[in-house]
């Protein structure tokens, strides 16, 4: 099962999660991060760039694969998921540009983004540790409900719901474009572990369907109960629907020292 920690506040979140990001690094110093956008994984990413200047470890190495890009918006608009990873992870971060990859949203080109994608992650070795978070609707990366979970990198239709969430980072919901192209569910149980964030009551059914729910395509974020390295770090209002809380509670209090996230 997944490893549930519940924590006070994003920032704390974001603190524990960077901590196991570089460990992570420092053991291997091209590691290989899936990066995820939105609001979710910001406090991860201001927590890691600090840990980053504190400690001075060496990011130049690390590699990073996006879970996702919009098809037909130019990779230089300011909310391509492109411009979002280059302003809030390489940058910040220090990374090295030429190592982070992006799908492929461009209209010329897009019947085999997909599967280039899919080859680039494999050359690379696979994904060592890929951050998530979850949509309203269950969704991880722009997988939506029906998604399979042996799916591979693909272009999927976005549904009103996650339009209408996405809509805060454009003029209005119109603008939002109608279609991404996406890590498939298959693509992220690939990953070596999944770092799963999610902050504040309206992911609470969300992240209780993930964990405790049964697994279902009609239910994406409950794919990863199939995979064997699971963490998920919420605050108490994402935590507040889950049926077996105290377990989780008194299990991550006892953990034993040598394991980590």
């Amino acid at each position: 099962m997944a490893e549930i920690v519940v924590v006070p506040d994003q920032k704390q979140a974001g603190e524990l999660a960077a901590q196991s990001i570089v460990d992570l690094i420092a053991s291997r110093p091209d590691a290989v991060l899936g990066l995820a956008t939105g609001s979710t994984p910001l406090a991860l990413y201001r927590a890691l760039t600090a840990r980053v200047a504190e400690t001075g470890i060496d990011v130049a190495h690390v590699r990073g694969f996006a879970l996702d890009e919009y098809v037909g918006l130019p990779a230089d608009h300011p909310e391509s998921y492109r411009s979002v990873i280059t302003r809030e992870v390489v940058e910040p971060l220090g990374l090295t540009p030429s190592l982070i990859h992006v799908p492929n949203g461009a209209i010329d080109g897009i019947e085999h983004a997909g599967p280039d994608y899919e080859r680039a992650i494999a050359e690379a070795g696979g994904v060592d540790v890929q951050i998530l978070g979850i949509g309203t609707d269950g969704h991880i990366g722009f997988n939506e409900p029906g998604s399979s979970f042996a799916s591979a990198t693909r272009v999927k239709t976005l549904t009103e719901q996650t339009r209408r969430d996405n809509a805060r980072f454009f003029p209005s919901e119109a603008d939002v474009p109608m279609h991404c192209i996406t890590q498939g569910l298959g693509t992220i149980l690939r990953a070596k572990h999944l770092l799963l964030l999610a902050f504040g009551e309206g992911k609470a059914e969300a992240v209780a369907g993930a964990v405790e729910g049964p697994v279902s395509a009609s239910n994406p974020g409950s794919a990863i109960q199939l995979h064997p390295h699971v963490t998920v770090i919420v605050d108490e209002a994402a935590a507040s629907r889950l049926q077996n809380i105290e377990y989780y509670r008194y299990a991550y209090a006892n953990k034993p020292a040598w394991q980590t996230l």
